[in-house]
């Protein structure tokens, strides 16, 4: 007889990263409870418009259930890169304001010779 083979589960692939929760709490609890509300509704009232309310109403119930929310991630990684540019654009700023302060610096120490070379260059060059 031929021998059978045992299958592993396959619990998540290298290209698929488990979904990390970020609704927590209350959040969690009210969009669980609006999306069976929005279902309720949506069943009761029918047609497309019903439809679409229990689309909605179960992405909210999914969004509870499973406490993740694409959309927030998206939104908070958006954040995230905004910070980052405001960041850069502080260090920016400082970097030019040391330049100025420097340039600043070097012109005070300067001594004109009140030879204009556009107007009297020097003769013999």
């Amino acid at each position: 007889m031929s021998e059978l083979k045992r299958v592993e589960r396959i619990h998540s692939t290298p290209f698929q990263t488990p979904a990390e929760q970020n609704v927590h709490g209350w959040e969690r609890i009210g969009s669980l409870a609006g999306g069976v509300v929005m279902v309720g509704k949506g069943l009761r009232r029918g047609g497309v418009f019903g439809l679409i309310q229990v689309a909605i109403g179960g992405v909210a119930m999914a969004r509870g259930i499973t406490g993740h929310s694409s959309v927030k991630s998206l939104l908070e990684k958006s954040r995230q890169d905004i910070n980052n540019v405001r960041a850069k654009i502080e260090r920016a700023g400082d970097e030019l304001s040391r330049l100025k302060a420097n340039a600043e610096a070097a012109t005070e120490t300067a001594t004109v010779t009140g030879n204009d070379s556009l107007t009297s260059p020097k003769t013999g060059v």
